[in-house]
């Protein structure tokens, strides 16, 4: 799943990224409205997190244009304003949610939890032949039986899943999965998907990650 944040805020960005990444989303943001603005009517997105005072073009701008636009990804709001005013204004235009600073990052997961069940366009668990992901969950089995994945061993297995049948070049993988831009190890794809296989395919007799050779990956059950 995929999350947007739209925060001018280097140190929220920097924690917020941290933890989502480590609960499996992946993870765009922007520090300002113009480009938050752009990023969400480009790409799809799963729900944003939005603070109300950015340079530019503030939150309820964006907000407002994103619900004029017809973009329904859910909003939550982040900001420092906590009067009833400044919330009932968020969500007369549009808003789903609204978070005052400073908040708890448990209290923030479960808000999201809240929207992404709320939201009937987000596919909540996904499959192919017998291995089941529960994206809300975070938990992965084959044949029902359950497979321990690591955040990014999960946010990977998601994406193939989602491309499911599709050669996957590793550029393409790099870039779709933000939270493996910062790795050090060059070869940081081959590393994940020779980790899966392990996980996913290694004691069955079906194999469902194939290996394109010189194109790239894909999972399938033909």
């Amino acid at each position: 799943m995929k999350i947007l944040i739209i925060e001018d805020d280097e140190k929220i960005v920097s924690f917020l990224k941290k933890g989502l990444v480590e609960e499996c989303y992946v993870v765009d943001s922007a520090t300002n409205g113009d480009e938050g603005l752009y990023l969400a009517s480009v790409n799809e997105y799963d729900l944003i997190l939005l603070d109300i005072q950015l340079p530019v073009k503030d939150g309820i701008e964006v907000c407002k244009s994103l619900r004029d636009s017809n973009n329904q990804t859910p909003i939550i709001m982040l900001t420092a304003k906590d009067s009833i005013e400044d919330k009932i204004k968020g969500l007369d235009i549009g808003a789903n949610d609204y978070l005052a600073k400073p908040f708890s990052f448990a209290e923030l997961l479960a808000r999201i939890r809240v929207q992404l069940r709320s939201n009937n366009s987000v596919l909540l668990k996904l499959s192919i032949d017998d291995l089941e992901l529960d994206l809300l969950n975070k938990t992965a089995s084959r044949a029902n039986e359950n497979i321990v994945l690591t955040s990014k061993e999960f946010t990977l297995l998601e994406f193939l899943i989602k491309n499911k049948d599709r050669v996957l070049s590793e550029t393409m993988i790099n870039s779709a999965l933000s939270s493996f831009e910062d790795s050090n190890i060059s070869n940081i794809v081959n590393v994940y998907i020779y980790r899966l296989r392990n996980k996913i395919d290694k004691k069955f007799d079906k194999k469902l990650i194939k290996t394109i050779r010189g194109i790239g990956f894909k999972i399938s059950d033909k």
